[in-house]
């Protein structure tokens, strides 16, 4: 988040309003937002003015990466205090979730679908809650949880804060703030260009050759710690199937994927025991690794802000990194819409050895599949004539 964004959240949280705010750049440390929050539940335990340990802050996120990313830096923050923190998400056991809410947890960061399910339960109660964090809002319609968040908000205190941030604000992202916020401040913040510490490249190759270009490029050995992204789980399990037959060291992430199995993958990644981590969009949030060297796009994001989300996983603390972009010339709207929202114009290279305007025919069996063709062609009219 940006220093202008903390210092507005800050203000306006302390002002008791409710900020209502589109962002348009990658959240690298998602527990600024709740600063005021935790300094507010302290004044309010020195004073004496609440019961010890009741849940008064619910934040939700859209994955379980992201909840586990934010509940590390919210106990960090309140270690040294009686603030009692705990994450509750999707893909594993109830029961410490349960015992969590029952010893009344301060801070809960939770995705919608799982909190949903302990409520049904009897075990979540929101008496004495006093601040309500979105983050990530547009990402938690994009999956399905605005049915949920609408449930949740329901059994809320009316009297509360409301923090909603959202990258981008399409129409049921609104529908959603005037359903949750009552008379909001809208904090918007432009769209912050790419840091100039990454290198950012398309490279021009036809579909059927992605495969071969991918590993084209990771023969350099400086890509040493490379986040592929893909645009779906199906696509993301090809390329690392593809990549382990090629004696690669790579592990996938994704939705189909376990909690045990996403922590194992993003673990073998953090300590190099996997060289390359192919992810999918929404399994990628909250994915917080130091040092990676490369981002490559196997596919084209489908939204301008993906890929600076993206890309803003390489170049981390002013540090050199690269991002690799696999174009099709069919891709060629979405990239024009991408530079715009980076404020440049993206080099375009060619691999060596690939044509980007080849066809999936010009095989070694093309003739053989062109001569098929005209013979079917052929038949076809025989019969009809």
């Amino acid at each position: 988040m940006t220093r202008a964004c903390k210092k507005a959240s800050r203000y306006w949280a302390f002002k008791n309003r409710r900020p209502f705010k589109p962002r348009r750049f990658p959240s690298r440390s998602p527990a600024k937002i709740f600063y005021p929050a935790i300094q507010k539940l302290l004044a309010q335990d020195a004073l004496g003015q609440n019961a010890p340990h009741a849940l008064r802050v619910l934040i939700l996120v859209p994955t379980r990466e992201l909840a586990l990313q934010v509940t590390e830096q919210a106990q960090a923050l309140v270690k040294h205090t009686d603030l009692r923190v705990a994450p509750i998400y999707g893909g594993v056991g109830m029961t410490n979730q349960e015992q969590a809410l029952k010893r009344r947890t301060d801070i809960i960061i939770a995705t919608p679908g799982r909190l949903q399910d302990h409520m049904q339960r009897g075990y979540v109660s929101f008496k004495d809650l006093q601040i309500l964090v979105l983050d990530e809002a547009d990402r938690m319609l994009d999956v399905g949880f605005l049915p949920a968040i609408r449930r949740i908000a329901r059994e809320l205190p009316r009297e509360r804060q409301t923090m909603l941030f959202s990258a981008t604000l399409p129409a049921p992202v609104l529908s959603l703030a005037s359903e949750v916020t009552y008379k909001p401040a809208r904090i918007a913040v432009e769209t912050t260009a790419t840091p100039q510490t990454i290198e950012q490249i398309l490279y021009v190759v036809p579909e059927h050759q992605k495969t071969q270009a991918l590993h084209q490029l990771l023969a350099d050995d400086a890509m040493d710690s490379v986040l592929v992204f893909a645009r779906t789980k199906h696509r993301a399990d090809k390329v690392v199937k593809q990549l382990k037959k090629a004696n690669i060291r790579a592990d996938v992430i994704h939705g189909n994927r376990s909690q045990g199995q996403r922590v194992a993958a993003l673990e073998a990644f953090r300590k190099g025991k996997a060289r390359v981590l192919v992810a999918t969009d929404i399994a990628a949030r909250g994915i917080d690794v130091e040092g990676v060297s490369h981002v490559v796009n196997y596919d084209v994001p489908m939204q301008a802000e993906d890929y600076v989300h993206r890309i803003g996983r390489t170049g981390r603390a002013q540090a050199a990194g690269s991002a690799y972009t696999l174009v099709t010339p069919l891709d060629e709207p979405m990239v024009k819409k991408i530079e715009r929202a980076v404020s440049q114009k993206l080099p375009r290279k060619r691999l060596e050895g690939i044509d980007p305007n080849a066809s999936a025919f010009n095989q070694p069996d093309a003739d053989a599949i062109r001569r098929y063709i005209e013979a079917n062609r052929q038949r076809k009219a025989a019969l009809a004539a």
